[in-house]
């Protein structure tokens, strides 16, 4: 991959794994094959998604179940298998660090399998923290907002609002900023908190 050749290229020890996060199973092999490559991770970043569209008139138990797959199951498994295996090794200290869409700041027609299961995040991320803030691993979410990844037609763009006053967008790296400081040691006092970092556009 791009990325892992990046990351050696300035000298930082990496690996890549192609897996279905859909599958009950992947969460422990994805958790495997990071400590067998790289040692136990000190910092896990939940940042896989399953969206379609759908709304009340196509809603239906597969599409419910498919996002359910990724959206929490998947998370939420790799996120007690890092805790579990952290507290196996009587290692204090870790940081697990969910990514939420902000459901709590508005609706959103025409996506409710995923609103649901996005927003569930920010519910576990709350009693996680609580459960694990004695082995010192703190559990936040953080809400990006709207980022521009290349999704976002020119018109969603005119139309969308812009609350803060900033003429932009999110880009990737103003989350990438926000996740590397939950990250550092300059976080060890925030759990249990969904950071809303939606400056730009709701």
């Amino acid at each position: 991959m791009a990325l892992e050749q990046e990351l050696l290229n300035i000298g930082v020890k990496a690996r890549h794994l192609e897996i279905n996060l859909a599958h009950p199973e992947s969460p422990t092999l994805a958790m495997d094959a990071a400590e067998e490559w790289l040692g136990l991770p000190d910092v896990l970043v939940n940042n896989a998604v399953h969206s379609t569209s759908d709304g009340f008139e196509l809603l239906d138990a597969a599409t419910l179940d498919a996002h359910y797959a990724v959206n929490m199951r998947a998370s939420f498994l790799l996120a007690v298998d890092f805790a579990r295996r952290t507290k196996a090794l009587g290692r204090i200290g870790g940081r697990i660090i969910n990514m939420s869409s902000g459901q709590a700041w508005g609706p959103m027609p025409g996506e409710l399998a995923y609103a649901a299961t996005k927003g569930a995040m920010e519910a576990f991320t709350l009693s996680l923290a609580s459960e694990l803030a004695p082995l010192g691993i703190t559990v936040n979410a953080v809400d990006p907002g709207a980022t521009d990844t290349g999704w976002m037609s020119p018109q969603m763009k005119r139309e969308w609002t812009v609350p803060s006053g900033i003429a932009r967008f999110n880009q990737p790296s103003d989350a990438a900023r926000i996740i590397v400081f939950l990250a550092s040691d300059a976080a060890r006092h925030l759990t249990g908190q969904v950071i809303h970092a939606r400056g730009s556009a709701i």
